[in-house]
């Protein structure tokens, strides 16, 4: 089956890495450190990287036989909103890489998928996949601003925080409150027709 063309990399992009000054010899290692503005989506629908942000990179590059073993660590800064009180949430993070990305023509490409190992295109290896995987499983998809957040009155929708202690609504069946209404009417209305029988 014909694997299908990669795009073409460039080697301006902040992400894309050119190795020519690694050798291809197994075992040799050269050090990867910059700050790079983060890509686009880069994130959950709660909480990202926002755009443009800094993710600095303090990475390895080390030659194998297959190819370049990129490893070290990624960080930056989160954020999103909590899923309970819907504050904003600011953080930072840092991620652990490890990846391999395989020499055009290896023999990886007979002994793996395409989605398994990086490839790379010439010396040129793009690291924006491998960044956002790390990231994006480590994400929480229901991030808290605190781990104790009580989150808001489903009620009123204020902040229980900001609430008293014995804050409550009192629960009414809907089926009932017309009934309610009645009765908080009853005394009033209803003693005009109380005289009126006691007289028959």
């Amino acid at each position: 089956m014909p694997k299908s063309p990669q795009s073409h990399l460039d080697p301006r992009q902040p992400l894309v890495v050119d190795t020519t000054k690694l050798p291809r010899q197994p075992g040799a290692t050269r050090a990867l450190s910059r700050v790079v503005p983060a890509p686009a989506d880069l994130g959950l629908e709660l909480i990202s990287v926002p755009e443009g942000s800094d993710l600095e990179l303090d990475l390895s590059m080390t030659s194998v036989s297959e190819g370049v073993y990129i490893s070290g660590a990624v960080r930056g800064s989160l954020s999103g909103e909590c899923g309970r009180c819907l504050n904003e949430i600011g953080t930072s993070f840092e991620v652990s890489i490890a990846e391999l990305f395989a020499y055009e023509d290896s023999t990886t490409e007979e002994t793996t998928d395409d989605d398994e190992v990086g490839r790379m295109q010439g010396d040129l290896l793009d690291l924006e996949p491998a960044i956002r995987d790390a990231i994006v499983l480590t994400l929480p998809t229901n991030p808290l601003c605190r781990p104790d957040c009580p989150g808001l009155c489903p009620e009123c929708g204020v902040h229980f925080d900001d609430l008293p202690a014995d804050h409550s609504h009192e629960d009414v069946d809907p089926r009932w409150a017309a009934l309610r209404n009645l009765t908080a009417e009853s005394p009033e209305a209803a003693a005009p027709q109380q005289e009126q029988y006691s007289k028959e």
